[in-house]
């Protein structure tokens, strides 16, 4: 009887733990939204390539009150961009994503909706990642290859909803805190700056509609500021599928050597 009831309790134990792995396994993964470990452990998640070259990515969108102001000043600047889109945006506005596509960007996955990952849910991810792709496939003609989630909360359901995809989860190197209320041109620009190399991954917002009303128009002002430091600097600035990203022997967790410096609140750039 001794013996039967150590092993009850043993599998009672081993039962109880279940959750605790289980959540565990979900959250853990998440911890590569912190930047510092994510270039030095994890440079590809990271978004480091090619050190000659800066990718420029635009989350949350298409939105058809911004995106498009979006896509005439990046003809005006002469620059290709990543659009990471939302599947359910997509298929509100398709006609939208095949100009993003005609006029020479790149779309990619930001998920279906624009969620926080409280619980685990290993199929509803999945189902709904594989739709967004579809959507995606659909109006660009081409399967997407990135995928960026929503928050840049990477879970072990997401991880493993973009394997079953297909997808490559990629996230970034710099950002412009461009969502807050607070966010302007200048400040925009010079957060970017002041994190940037050569081989990193900027992430930026072409939409309002998970930020605080009209921020995007901070974004869209310091576009130019952004990319005429990075040209100053010697780096070309594209979309991620031109920028190699794990992929040459120079992509190492440094995101490069040439760096990119806002000076005067983020209106000048140099080298160093």
């Amino acid at each position: 009887m001794r013996v039967g009831a150590g092993r009850s309790r043993l599998f009672t134990k081993a039962v109880a733990a279940v959750p605790a792995l289980v959540a565990a396994g979900h959250v853990v993964p998440a911890g590569t939204w912190l930047a510092g470990p994510r270039r030095t452990w994890l440079p590809s998640l990271a978004g480091v390539g090619d050190t000659g070259h800066v990718a420029l990515t635009f989350d949350d969108g298409p939105d058809p009150r911004s995106t498009p102001a979006f896509l005439d000043a990046a003809d005006e600047i002469g620059v290709r961009v990543t659009f990471f889109v939302l599947g359910e945006q997509v298929m509100y506005h398709r006609r939208l994503c095949r100009d993003i596509v005609r006029r020479g960007h790149e779309l990619a996955v930001h998920g279906w909706r624009h969620n926080r990952p409280w619980w685990p849910a290993p199929a509803l991810e999945t189902r709904q990642l594989a739709r967004a792709a579809q959507a995606v496939a659909d109006v660009s003609g081409t399967a997407p290859t990135w995928y960026r989630p929503p928050y840049g909360i990477l879970t072990g359901d997401r991880l493993l909803a973009a394997r079953r995809t297909g997808l490559r989860p990629v996230l970034w190197t710099a950002w412009g805190r461009d969502w807050t209320a607070r966010a302007s041109a200048e400040s925009v620009a010079a957060t970017v700056l002041r994190d940037l190399r050569g081989g990193g991954t900027v992430v930026l917002h072409d939409t309002d509609r998970h930020s605080a009303p009209g921020c995007w128009r901070a974004t869209l002002a310091a576009l130019p500021t952004v990319v005429s430091a990075c040209r100053t600097a010697g780096l070309t600035v594209g979309p991620l599928r031109e920028h190699d990203v794990g992929g040459g022997p120079d992509c190492d967790s440094s995101a490069g050597t040439t760096g990119v410096t806002g000076t005067g609140a983020g209106t000048g750039a140099a080298l160093r």
